[in-house]
C-alpha cells in the first residue's frame, strides 16, 4: 500500500510539473461577431476593410516563425474561401496590429509575406457573406519550425501545404458574420 500510495504521488507530482501552458489566439478586437470596421469593401459590402489585431501566447519550444490565417469554411465554393495568409512571421513577434493586413501601409517587417487570397490579391480581405445564415470565419495561428520558401503569388493552398508540413503547433479563434 505504502509503495503503491509513493508511486501515485511520485506520478502525480511528475505530470504536474510538466505541464506547458496552452498555446493561444486572442484578439481585442473580435468578441464573436464582424463589425462594419473587418467586413470587406466591395462585392456588395460596404465594411472598411480593417483586420483585427492578434497577439498568441505560449508557443511551444522550438519555434521559429509564425503564420496566421483566416478561412470561410461556409463559403459557397466548394472548397471554402481564404481571406488572408501571412508567414514568415519571426518568433520575436507575438502580435499583429488592427489594420496590418492593409499590405499599402506596411505596418509587417520586411521578411513577413501576405500572400494572395481568394480575393486573387495579398493582404487582409474582409468578410463578406452572402445574405442567409452566418459564416464562420476561422483565424489561426501556426508555430512554425521553420522559414516557408514561398512568395507573395503563393496560393493559400500551396501555404498551407507547407505550413502544415512545418507546424509544431497552432491555436485558432472563430469570427461569426452575416449580412
Amino acid at each position: 500500500m505504502k509503495k503503491t500510495l509513493s508511486f501515485f504521488c511520485g506520478w502525480m507530482i511528475l505530470a504536474c510539473s510538466g505541464t506547458a501552458q496552452t498555446f493561444t489566439l486572442k484578439s481585442t478586437d473580435l468578441s464573436g461577431q464582424a463589425t462594419q470596421k473587418q467586413f470587406y469593401n466591395g462585392m456588395g459590402c460596404t465594411g472598411q476593410n480593417i483586420s483585427p489585431q492578434l497577439s498568441w501566447e505560449n508557443a511551444p519550444e522550438g519555434t521559429a516563425f509564425f503564420a496566421v490565417t483566416m478561412y470561410d469554411k461556409d463559403a459557397p465554393t466548394g472548397s471554402g474561401f481564404w481571406h488572408w495568409v501571412v508567414f514568415n512571421i519571426p518568433a520575436t513577434m507575438t502580435e499583429l496590429k488592427s489594420g496590418a493586413g492593409d499590405v499599402s501601409k506596411k505596418m509587417l517587417p520586411k521578411e513577413v509575406i501576405q500572400s494572395i487570397t481568394d480575393f486573387g490579391k495579398p493582404g487582409y480581405g474582409g468578410p463578406c457573406p452572402p445574405p442567409g445564415a452566418p459564416h464562420q470565419y476561422l483565424f489561426t495561428v501556426y508555430a512554425l519550425k521553420s522559414k516557408i520558401d514561398l512568395d507573395k503569388n503563393a496560393s493559400p493552398a500551396m501555404v498551407g501545404f507547407y505550413l502544415n508540413n512545418n507546424m509544431l503547433a497552432k491555436a485558432s479563434i472563430v469570427m461569426y458574420g452575416k449580412q
